[in-house]
């Protein structure tokens, strides 16, 4: 269950007592109104009509849709719960340099003077140094006599990362690296896996279906002759009886004569 502050523990109470609701149900809707940043809301909860969605000055859903006093419910606690969460500290505030935290620097860096964000890519600007985070893995840079200005990201199959200063646009990998490793580097080795893991696919694909082909082949005889094939088709006791008294019928309405009769109940026969 997500920790609270004291605070948060009693705002939490407080708002389950005054709503009729249990302090789970309360608490589900928090982290959902916290999740979406105070302004809307995605939530299931049984004591709320199930799954619904909030949106601050705008919508409202419940499971039940024409529950208009449930939907007047979930509007006015979500609006509550925005307000709480603007101006207390509800939920613990996790250090600096973990995951989780919205300050994912190393916490010796202190506080940047610029940060952003681009797709898979976070950086944070201090004094003569950026620190940068791309898929999870984090890397600070010597920023030299740079000062930057802003980071970018190239798109392409070999992705880059580059940074305007007074010096023009310089490529990060061309920077001191102090900790963590090259984004290219990082890359190279997710392809790399990537590229590794394929080709066993591949090779266990095709011993599996040269195992599927050595089972269905007709094995050659010993001359590399290759063994007759069997064009009669086999049929078990009760289905030739029953093709033989099939037989007997068509002979008795002079379909079949008794000549035909016989000499296709002896081939039947013979199959047995």
């Amino acid at each position: 269950m997500q920790q609270l502050t004291d605070v948060g523990h009693n705002l939490v109470n407080g708002i389950a007592s005054r709503y009729g609701l249990s302090q789970n149900a309360v608490l589900h809707m928090l982290i959902a109104v916290n999740n979406g940043g105070g302004s809307m809301a995605q939530f299931n909860s049984p004591e709320l009509g199930g799954s619904g969605q909030w949106m601050r000055g705008g919508m409202t859903m419940v499971g039940d849709m024409f529950n208009y006093g449930l939907k007047s419910t979930v509007d006015n606690l979500c609006n509550e719960l925005s307000n709480v969460l603007s101006s207390n500290q509800v939920f613990p505030t996790i250090p600096a340099g973990t995951p989780g935290s919205n300050q994912w620097w190393p916490g010796d860096l202190g506080s940047p003077f610029s940060s952003g964000a681009q797709n898979n890519i976070r950086y944070a600007i201090f004094p003569n140094r950026l620190a940068v985070e791309l898929n999870g893995l984090v890397s600070v840079y010597d920023t030299l006599d740079h000062n930057i200005g802003g980071v970018s990201q190239q798109q392409g199959s070999n992705t880059s990362l580059t940074f305007s200063s007074q010096w023009g646009t310089i490529n990060v990998d061309t920077l001191p690296l102090i900790s963590g490793i090259q984004p290219s580097a990082a890359q190279q080795d997710v392809a790399a896996h990537f590229t590794q893991q394929a080709a066993q696919s591949t090779q266990q694909a095709a011993h599996s279906t040269q195992q599927v082909v050595e089972q269905n082949s007709i094995p050659a005889s010993a001359n590399n002759v290759d063994a007759p094939v069997n064009t009669h088709p086999q049929y078990s006791t009760n289905e030739t009886l029953q093709i033989i008294e099939k037989l007997a019928q068509l002979r008795d309405s002079n379909a079949l004569s008794d000549e035909e009769f016989n000499s296709k109940k002896s081939e039947l026969l013979k199959r047995l």
